[in-house]
């Protein structure tokens, strides 16, 4: 059986901009390596963090709620601040959009950004995500199919109260958007699920600042950061990012 290796954050230090990026669920700091190379190439300095469980088994991912993954956040945050950084931009992916959304109703930022950002979320749809993390991650283990068919079901039986959090997360972030006055960027996918363009065009309404955008990309589904629109998208959020006022 192959042992993976546990994905990690990354902090890319450039100039005195900086930049916190965010991932999505069941995913990694992988979700933001191109968009933090590029921007670092650009003279910011980007850090991601990795969200507690993330990159693990499934069945540790479990063990982990929203709670912590928000502390990973605000230890992020945090470690932006005590290396100097007076003013901080904050960049996120689905559930690292929900997290990009939360700081700015609740924290200092210069600018957000936010990518196919979900408006709501059931618990049993958060479970079939962490269903297909999991017979994918065990199917790289090299696990036969007998042995991930019986680890699968005792994962059914798993207790899903992060799942229950998580989706109360998404409905109190969302239902506090007016809270952002900060400049923001909102970004979505047209090839994915309808739901998130209608997030996107809530969110722009929502929001107290004049300074918004939103834009949709024709080529691109939810995971916009890797996806066939990755030039487009990274040269509008350096657009973005270099008209805010640091």
């Amino acid at each position: 059986m192959i042992k993976l290796v546990p994905p990690k954050p990354f902090f890319y230090k450039g100039g005195e901009k900086a930049v916190l990026l965010l991932h999505s669920f069941t995913s990694n700091t992988m979700d933001m390596k191109k968009l933090g190379k590029y921007l670092h190439k650009e003279n910011y300095s980007c850090y991601a963090p990795l969200y507690s469980g993330h990159g693990l088994t499934p069945e540790e991912l479990l063990t982990y709620s929203p709670s912590d993954w928000w502390q990973d956040v605000l230890n992020g945050y945090q470690l932006l601040k005590d290396e100097g950084f007076k003013k901080i931009a904050v960049i996120g992916l689905s559930l690292g959009g929900i997290f990009a959304l939360k700081v700015g109703q609740e924290l200092d930022v210069n600018g957000v950004v936010t990518m196919s950002v979900p408006n709501h979320r059931e618990a049993s749809f958060l479970q079939k995500r962490v269903s297909f993390y999991a017979k994918r991650y065990k199917q790289l283990e090299g696990k036969t199919e007998e042995k991930i068919d019986l680890e699968m079901k005792l994962l059914q039986n798993m207790p899903i109260s992060s799942l229950v959090e998580f989706q109360q997360l998404i409905d109190v972030t969302m239902d506090h958007v007016s809270l952002i006055t900060s400049p923001i960027c909102i970004l979505y996918g047209e090839l994915d699920e309808p739901l998130y363009k209608e997030s996107a065009e809530t969110i722009f309404r929502s929001v107290t600042t004049n300074q918004k955008t939103i834009k949709g990309y024709p080529n691109s589904k939810h995971l916009m950061t890797l996806g066939n629109d990755i030039n487009d998208i990274n040269k509008d959020i350096l657009l973005f990012l270099n008209n805010l006022t640091w």
